[in-house]
């Protein structure tokens, strides 16, 4: 706002000194237009095609006539020469878009000797040359050819304009014909391409008038040299714009020499370093842009010293500390922009003038300030993404038009006083901690577009009249991930809502036909909450704009049409629900039960889609797709047949294809190099069969391999050691055979988890698995393996760290976006696998990142128990059982802290248990039945702990839980015979005990009974004692009870 402000006072400048010239500006009476003038002009139209009739008025009618009149002429009052011809394209939308005027620039301009202002930019001249007869027009003070679509080569003889005071030749290319302008005062050269700087590339020695405005932005200028010729200009220049070039280093001081300057902009200039103090000593400076650099430090005290700066922007920057109070009393200052760096406290006040504040992406602690309720012109407030604790502030400026505090961690309930911001146009309170019902004061919000509540843990029943003041306006109305329960708000009437949320919610009750209103919806997610009900027509009749749609996870059911249907009918998509998705981008229907056969979808649906129909019951082949989804999911249905249609989808953007759990047969086709972005496939729990095409070795970019539970055969291709990037391969349950390859180790460093558990694979295990540093879950059980255990897996790094390891991991995906072409958007997928966990097989997926396992049990290993496994200090579990090791279990084997699970059973190990094993708390599984161990069972609550079945089947083990008793515990027969010695002194001991009972007894009983006797206040005394011991022995009993109870009920 500030900078166009600011560039339109200096076009005004421009044309201000136009307008001084001799017969501009008179008070004689207007005279009309040139004949000659007029028809020159005409010629000059007959060239144009003008396609949206913008020089309609120009013509030979008799209304017509005076040319002085027509669109974009201006002529000179007293002459009536034309002197402005002014056609720059009108814009159409907001997405670059012009009504621009095409064909050819007529040389009957030459007729017009008079013109010194020629502007035709952003029309479209289709790449022609820029005629070089415009040389000639001798009095051409201003030339504005910018965007225009001419050909990059620019004509030697615009030199010949030796009155220019203006020239704009943006986005068009640089000429060496600007040298030869000397009275030069406003220079634009923005995207012109300028070629490596040197002292004469600009030459300015004979310029009768030194810049004023410069504007050599997005031109990827890399040589520092610019700046001596550059500070030539200091006590001239008033506008420079730098921006978006790489001039590296750090911002000379000398900046802080240009006294003249009122508008700098040095944004994404790769600049580095601190922020030069010297930039105090700009006092005219109004507008400051310094964004987009790797600059560190924190922001000078001396910025308070430009006291007539009005926009200041730092940007995505690395700036630290707090933001000066200098800056706060800056009172000219209106605009601030500092989001993006590590900022960590506000100034104690700011300027009364503000009215735009972005401190969003810092490190703001603390709570909000009242301050800001003092900012009477506050209109735009945006503190998202920092560490903000505390309360809503009930004090905001009434004034505020756009308030964001999402991203933080604020508490308590939505103020009502939010109600009083009735100028409120955008609302973002998101991803917070806040509680407590939608204030009712909402309803005063008449201008509300956009109100952002997701991500809290708000509660209370939506109002039907939610918002209602605001049906005119609303756009955006995001209520999702809460703790909103009852009925779906009817929101009658909101004719310019595009995106409702309401998912991870209570709602319930029925989908209100109300929805099919809203003409303008173009996303729309509802699902996670508990609604029932019929859909039918009526609910998406009108909703032609959908381009999001999300309806899973409740119990919803379709009707066929408009009309009555058998109850039978109703989970069976209709035909009327497939021909809405024509325009749907994202899909998603998951979880709700629906049956019947999928149709043919390869022209349902948008650009790029997303589908997502899994957890459902169709059945039937999988349908022909849309040739360009980016994103599929049939999972989880009873989808049955070959898979071959899917080579259909011949596109690159393909990124994630589940079609897990289904009952699909035939072998794996080979078409995947068509699908070169694919970075999840889960095709498990199927019935394919034969081998795993080389092809799939072709997909460079998969992270996720789930094959598990079919009937796949033969080795695994050696292709797949080009999957670089895999983070999971699951094998498992399937028929593979063949030895373990090499290049598991050698070529997927990535690798998280592995299983290849229940195959027929030989063979040893080779020492280059233990290359997989980042391995997590290795389960190589139920195969026919063989040899030793390599020594070398205490190089299984991720092993050895605390903390959750990551098993979330980013893709992304194209996605047409709603009016918008090809984007790429983010999403984030949780990988999961099955692990066998205490004698069962459990799937993890959010805690999948806690684990640490290895599984090799049911092979034929041989030899030792290496003792280098035991420096793998975070395993959690391990599974040795069902295999012919020997020797002892290692000593060391106490270190492993985390482990939970240790099974060894079913092998020929022996000598005694590790007496360190009894140090592990965490252990809840241990089985060391069926070997060879001997000896004492340890002692140690952990290990007694364990039933006698954890230590069955060795034979010479002793101890606790077993019933056979150590040698060592075998209680010592009493000798036969005595000393008199003996007796008599045993005899001398009793007799002595029982006299010092009686005497005791005869002390203690007649001391306290006889006090008791004697003295009538003490013996009150003490029987009220005895009464207050007795009652709280049995208020005491009677709680603990109570407690022990209610934990025996809730455990059951």
């Amino acid at each position: 706002m500030a900078v166009r402000s600011f560039e339109q006072l200096l076009s005004f400048l421009v044309l201000l000194l136009l307008c001084v010239k001799p017969g501009l500006g008179t008070t004689l009476e207007k005279v009309g237009c040139i004949e000659g003038e007029r028809q020159a002009l005409l010629k000059f139209k007959r060239g144009l095609v003008d396609d949206y009739g913008l020089l309609s008025l120009w013509g030979d009618e008799q209304d017509k006539r005076d040319c002085c009149r027509w669109r974009g002429v201006r002529c000179n009052n007293r002459s009536g020469h034309v002197i402005m011809l002014r056609l720059p394209a009108p814009p159409i939308d907001e997405y670059g878009n012009y009504q621009s005027l095409r064909g050819e620039i007529s040389p009957s301009l030459l007729e017009l000797e008079h013109l010194n202002h020629l502007d035709l930019s952003y029309n479209d001249f289709e790449g022609k040359q820029i005629p070089s007869f415009l040389g000639s027009l001798s009095k051409m003070q201003y030339l504005n050819l910018s965007y225009a679509k001419f050909a990059k080569t620019i004509p030697t003889q615009l030199g010949n304009l030796s009155n220019l005071l203006s020239l704009d030749l943006s986005a068009i290319h640089w000429s060496q014909a600007i040298n030869k302008l000397p009275s030069l005062v406003h220079l634009n050269l923005y995207g012109c391409g300028l070629p490596p700087f040197t002292t004469g590339s600009l030459f300015h020695a004979n310029s009768s008038a030194p810049l004023v405005f410069l504007d050599l932005s997005n031109n990827y200028l890399i040589n520092s040299s610019i700046y001596p010729w550059l500070f030539n200009f200091s006590t001239t220049l008033v506008h420079l714009d730098l921006s978006s070039n790489d001039l590296n280093g750090s911002i000379p001081d000398a900046f802080g020499n240009m006294i003249s300057l009122a508008y700098l902009n040095l944004r994404d200039c790769a600049f580095e370093g601190e922020i030069p103090f010297a930039f105090g000593g700009m006092s005219a400076l109004e507008y400051l842009d310094i964004s987009g650099h790797g600059l560190h430090g924190e922001i000078p005290d001396t910025f308070g010293n430009m006291t007539s700066l009005a926009y200041l922007a730092l940007s995505s920057n690395q700036l630290q500390g707090g933001i000066p109070d200098a800056v706060g009393d800056l009172a000219s200052l209106t605009y601030l922009e500092l989001f993006g760096n590590q900022l960590k406290a506000l100034p104690k006040t700011f300027g009364r003038s503000l009215v735009h504040v972005d401190i969003s992406s810092n490190q703001m602690k603390g709570s909000i300030p009242d301050t800001f309720g003092n900012m009477v012109s506050l209109e735009e407030l945006f503190l998202s993404h920092n560490q903000l604790e505390g309360e809503i502030p009930k004090s905001f400026g009434r004034s505020l038009v756009i308030l964001d505090l999402s991203s933080n961690r604020l508490q308590g309930s939505i103020p009502d006083t939010v109600g009083d911001m009735v100028s409120l146009e955008r609302l973002s309170l998101s991803v917070n901690q806040l509680q407590g019902e939608i204030p009712k004061s909402f309803s005063n919000l008449c201008n509300l577009q956009e109100v952002e509540l997701d991500s809290n843990n708000l509660t209370g029943q939506l109002p039907q009249d939610l918002l209602a003041c605001a049906n005119g306006t609303l756009r955006t109305l995001s209520l999702s991930d809460n703790r909103f329960r009852g009925l779906v708000p009817h929101l009658i009437g909101f004719s310019f809502l595009e995106r409702l949320y309401l998912d991870y919610n209570q709602l319930n009750g029925t989908l209100p036909e109300s929805i099919g209103q809203l003409a303008k919806l173009t996303w729309f997610d509802i699902g996670s909450n508990s609604l029932q009900g019929v859909i039918s027509e009526a609910h998406f009749f009108n909703l032609s704009n959908l381009y999001r749609l999300d309806l899973s996870y409740n119990s919803l059911t379709f009707n066929m049409s408009l009309e009555w249907v058998p109850p039978s009918q109703l989970d069976v998509l209709p035909d009327w629900f497939w021909n809405l998705t024509s325009n749907i981008n994202t899909l998603n229907i998951s979880n709700n039960q629906i049956r019947g056969v999928l149709p043919n979808l390869s022209s349902q649906f948008g650009t790029y889609p997303d589908i997502d129909i899994s957890s459902n019951s169709f059945e039937g082949s999988i349908p022909q797709l849309p040739s360009t989804v980016t994103r599929l999911d049939l999972s989880n249905n009873k989808l049955s047949g070959s898979i071959s249609l899917l080579c259909i989808v011949a596109n690159s953007y393909l990124v994630y294809l589940d079609l897990s759990n289904n009952s699909l047969t035939g072998a794996l086709p080979n078409c995947w190099p068509q699908w070169a972005s694919l970075v999840v496939l889960n095709l498990e729990n199927n019935k394919f069969s034969g081998k795993i095409p080389n092809s799939l070795g072709s997909l460079q970019l998969i992270q996720t391999l789930h094959l598990r539970s079919n009937n796949l055969t033969g080795e695994l291709p050696s292709s797949l050691k080009n999957c670089t990037s895999l983070r999971l391969i699951d094998l498992g349950k399937n028929r593979l055979s063949g030895k373990i390859p090499l290049w598991i180790g050698g070529s997927l460093p990535n690798l998280t988890i592995l299983s290849l558990r229940s195959n027929q694979f030989s063979g040893s295990i080779c020492s280059e698995l233990c290359q997989l540093k980042k391995i997590q879950i290795l389960d190589l059980s139920s195969n026919d393996i063989s040899g030793v255990i390599p020594r070398c897996l205490n190089n299984f790094t991720a092993m050895t760290k605390k903390g959750s390891l990551v098993v979330a991991h980013n893709y992304s995906f194209g996605s047409s976006a709603y009016k918008d072409p090809l984007k790429f958007k983010n999403e984030s997928y949780v990988d999961e696998a099955l692990i066998k966990w205490k004698g069962s097989e459990f799937e993890y997926k959010n805690t999948l990142g806690l684990i640490r396992s290895i599984d090799l049990s049911r092979n034929n290993l041989l030899g030792e128990i290496p003792k280098e496994i035991t420096d793998l200090l975070e395993l959690v579990s391990l599974n040795l059982s069902r295999n012919n090791l020997t020797g002892l279990i290692p000593t060391t084997i106490g270190q492993l802290k985390s482990l939970e699970i240790l099974d060894l059973s079913q092998n020929e190990l022996f000598g005694e248990i590790p007496t360190s094993l009894s140090e592990i708390s965490l252990l809840s599984v241990l089985d060391l039945s069926n070997n060879n161990l001997s000896g004492k069972i340890p002692k140690g609550t952990q290990l007694q702990s364990f039933n006698s079945y954890s230590y069955k089947g060795n034979p010479t083990l002793c101890g606790l839980p077993l019933l056979k008793k150590c040698p060592e515990d075998e209680m010592k027969q009493d000798s036969p015979t005595r000393s008199i010695e003996d007796k008599i002194q045993q005899d001398g001991n009793g007799m002595w005990f029982y006299i010092s009972i009686a005497l005791g007894f005869i002390v203690g009983f007649w001391g306290v009974c006889g006090t008791l006797l004697l003295n009538n206040s003490l013996r009150y005394a003490y029987f009220h004692f005895l009464n207050k011991i007795k009652d709280w022995f049995y208020v005491t009993i009677a709680i603990n009870m109570a407690k022990d109870l209610n934990s025996f009920f809730f455990s059951y």
